[in-house]
């Protein structure tokens, strides 16, 4: 395969944490290493411009099952949007806080606007979207 060289830079503090990591990993060196964190890089972010192309992944949200009426609602906006999403994980993290992990296919415009809208629900305090073009 043929590749191209490049030049970039970056602060100290950054390149000692990724060399460190790609260390612990087994990287044997950094160019294998950028390689893979470019490619995920664009799988993370393609699905953004795919809209009505279908998709899966994964939708992990954190939120404090004490503020009134998440639970309720979460589960509502699961049921409204059932036709992506495919199974849901509850872990208790601690006293007042759950990870829910949302499995989703379909049309990711779909999947987006679910993601979206949980994010706006007063008591979820973190939301990351994973997903894959099918």
């Amino acid at each position: 395969m043929r590749v191209e060289r490049i030049s970039f830079s970056t602060p100290p503090a950054l390149l000692k944490r990724f060399d460190e990591s790609l260390r612990m990993l087994g990287y044997e060196d950094r160019s294998k290493a950028l390689q893979v964190a470019m490619s995920n890089f664009v799988t993370e972010y393609a699905w953004r411009k795919e809209g009505g192309k279908p998709g899966a992944g994964a939708i992990l949200l954190t939120y404090n099952h004490e503020s009134h009426g998440v639970q309720d609602a979460l589960t509502e906006i699961q049921h409204r949007f059932r036709s992506v999403v495919n199974s849901t994980t509850h872990i208790h993290l601690d006293e007042s806080r759950c990870l829910e992990i949302i499995s989703v296919k379909g049309k990711i415009e779909r999947i987006q606007a679910l993601a979206k809208l949980i994010m706006k629900k007063r008591g979820v305090t973190q939301l990351k979207l994973s997903t894959v073009t099918m």
